[in-house]
């Protein structure tokens, strides 16, 4: 072979093995483009949460409107929207809520008894209410009713999400030691924690939709009864906090 031929064959290897790498290259770029857009794809998917709008019933011209305020303020900063309704509304009222929450600031004998059968994710820290939404039975300190003065609660069912991550036994839930309502549910409730000492009252309970209560009522969707009082939120301390964070978002279908 000529040098002539010889020079030109290498010329045509190397063109041969240059259109090979070019290629090679181009592949990766095209692999790495597709790679880099699954995760954009998936974070466009990625809707964020929408709000959860809450119908909150209270006494509107009760002497502890500012608690429930303070309440608004923080679910508010949670994510949540909160409208303030009167304890006398109608259930009507909450139709386009997402959520009800029933303080205990409301009158129990001025509450309609609608509120039992809505079909929404209700909480309630009114123990006077039990009864009429079927989540204890009638009798006034024996089903359900409200302690002296405590600050401890049992958690009993840690694994739950209502128990917040915080592990099973004593758990200090007040800054100081104030009154806290309990209940007595029916056979068909979660059991998060007891008043300490006294394991025979439920302080946090839930029922999951269509879970038996009392009085064989079935729950019309998720409730929750938390131990709070009139103007307790304000002496929650942070484990008690986040056990109140954990019961909303839990009746909300957060967790």
């Amino acid at each position: 072979m000529n040098r002539k031929m010889k020079t030109g064959a290498v010329r045509a290897v190397a063109i041969d093995a240059r259109r090979r790498v070019l290629r090679a290259i181009a592949g990766s770029v095209l692999a790495l483009g597709l790679g880099a857009g699954v995760p954009a794809t998936a974070f466009a998917a990625d809707a964020p949460q929408a709000v959860t709008r809450v119908a909150m019933l209270v006494q509107l011209r009760g002497p502890n409107l500012k608690v429930d305020e303070r309440i608004v303020q923080h679910l508010g900063e949670r994510g949540y929207a909160v409208r303030l309704i009167d304890e006398s509304a109608s259930p009507e009222a909450a139709r386009d809520a997402d959520l009800v929450v029933i303080s205990s600031t409301v009158s129990s004998k001025n509450v309609r008894p609608g509120w039992r059968t809505l079909d929404k994710p209700l909480v309630t820290w009114e123990n006077d209410l039990l009864d009429d939404l079927a989540m204890t039975g009638k009798r006034h300190d024996v089903d359900f009713g409200e302690t002296g003065k405590e600050r401890y609660l049992w958690l009993v069912n840690a694994p739950h999400p209502i128990s917040a991550g915080l592990p099973a036994g004593a758990t200090n839930v007040y800054g100081k030691q104030a009154p806290m309502s309990w209940g007595k549910p029916g056979l068909g409730a979660i059991t998060i924690a007891t008043v300490y000492g006294q394991p025979d009252k439920a302080a946090i309970f839930a029922y999951e939709k269509g879970a038996t209560m009392d009085y064989e009522a079935l729950a019309p969707a998720r409730r929750v009864m938390f131990f709070l009082d009139n103007d307790t939120f304000v002496n929650l301390s942070p484990a008690g906090v986040a056990l109140f964070d954990a019961a909303v978002d839990w009746a909300a279908g957060r967790r």
